[in-house]
């Protein structure tokens, strides 16, 4: 299945996957990475005021020459400025000398209790969430992607790729380089493919343009209910095995702290009881 468009609750369409800029910074590099993306097949640019790219974004978008209705951006409103929303948003404008935006409003890591607020709240709802997204973090979001299901509010997952280039070596490892070999396909095409499953839109980046062929053709994978459910249940495995090493580090440190102490009253003479 190719990644289609999703439709959002204000009558307005956004495409499944999305070149994101978040770790690009700014300069003409990222004009070409992003100028790339967008050669390879890529129609949905995420770029934000904090990543300070938004211009290269725009500049890229214009010299692709494709129609402003051929491409979708996102960017977002940092709040660091002191300027109001509206004032930001024109900066954006400016920034990315682009006609327009489209005027959907989303929100970015709202968890389910900031949505609940929202959904009783706003006067116009928002049209998508941007939250972290991959396997190891499958329990503590999900929740979050079947709030905004059932509120119409679709999810946007960022960094799925996180268990291969920032903690490889986990359970995540196994079904993953299993079902790859299976598929003929490559582990992080796997991780994709799951996250689509989950019904959100996917975030992803590279500077390599084989990858981000890549990325697309993972659109085309199809999971069984077992990849998924083998996926999940490494994701869930290795969780606890996060959360573990963190209580163990804070001990670790609450031991280290409590030892230091005793040292220096010990020093100078003070009893400790």
């Amino acid at each position: 299945m190719p990644w289609d468009l999703v439709k959002l609750n204000d009558g307005t369409s956004i495409p499944s996957i999305a070149y994101g800029t978040w770790t690009l910074g700014n300069g003409d590099n990222t004009v070409e990475w992003v100028d790339q993306a967008i050669s390879v097949g890529f129609n949905h640019i995420d770029t934000a005021q904090a990543y300070s790219n938004e211009e290269e974004a725009g500049k890229a978008i214009r010299e692709s020459g494709l129609a402003r209705q051929d491409i979708y951006i996102t960017t977002k409103f940092s709040g660091r400025d002191g300027l109001s929303i509206e004032a930001s948003i024109q900066n954006s404008l400016k920034n990315v000398r682009l006609l327009l935006f489209q005027r959907s409003i989303g929100v970015s890591n709202f968890g389910v209790a900031d949505l609940q607020i929202l959904v009783n709240s706003a006067k116009i709802k928002p049209v998508a969430n941007q939250i972290l997204f991959h396997p190891y973090v499958l329990d503590q979001q999900l929740p979050i992607v079947e709030f905004g299901n059932a509120h119409g509010i679709v999810s946007e997952g960022y960094s799925p790729l996180i268990p291969l280039t920032h903690q490889p070596g986990g359970p995540v490892d196994k079904p993953v380089t299993a079902i790859s070999s299976r598929l003929n396909a490559k582990p992080e095409q796997v991780l994709l493919a799951w996250a689509k499953t989950k019904g959100v839109v996917v975030v992803t980046s590279s500077t390599k343009k084989e990858r981000l062929e890549g990325y697309l053709a993972a659109g085309d994978l199809n999971l069984t209910t077992d990849d998924i459910a083998s996926i999940d249940d490494a994701g869930r495995k290795g969780a606890r095995r996060l959360t573990a090493r963190t209580v163990v580090h804070r001990v670790a440190l609450v031991a280290l702290a409590a030892a230091v102490g005793f040292g220096v009253a010990g020093f100078l003479g003070v009893d400790v009881i």
